[in-house]
């Protein structure tokens, strides 16, 4: 019995290809929350570099200081909302590919013993 799939095609007219396994599922969740990790820890000290510089030059002027305190808090709610999304992330990759619940590793070759 052929499965029908919308488009008028059959099961066995699917394209050959490679499946995608729990380890390679794994690597691009890692390498998606390492990307937002790196991003957030980059842009929150450019951030905090911004506003410092911002204060330090604002002299008197109210508004330029309050102009950098804003800059500051904003960019470190928003590099902990990204960081977070990250930890997110990898928690869930390791409850995916069951690393979570791995209590006894072995170092060198990276194995679940327990």
């Amino acid at each position: 019995m052929a499965i029908t799939i919308p488009g008028g095609g059959t099961g066995s007219s699917l394209p050959s290809g490679t499946p995608i396994t729990l380890d390679v599922l794994d690597y691009i969740i890692f390498r998606v929350s390492t990307f937002f990790i790196t991003t957030s820890g980059v842009l929150a000290v450019v951030f905090i570099i911004w506003s410092g510089i911002t204060y330090m030059s604002a002299g008197e002027d109210a508004s330029k200081i309050e102009t950098a305190k804003a800059r500051l808090k904003s960019g470190i709610i928003g590099a902990a909302i990204v960081l977070g999304v990250g930890v997110i992330i990898q928690t869930i990759a390791s409850v995916v590919t069951l690393d979570f619940f791995c209590t006894v590793r072995i170092p060198i070759i990276g194995t679940c013993v327990y």
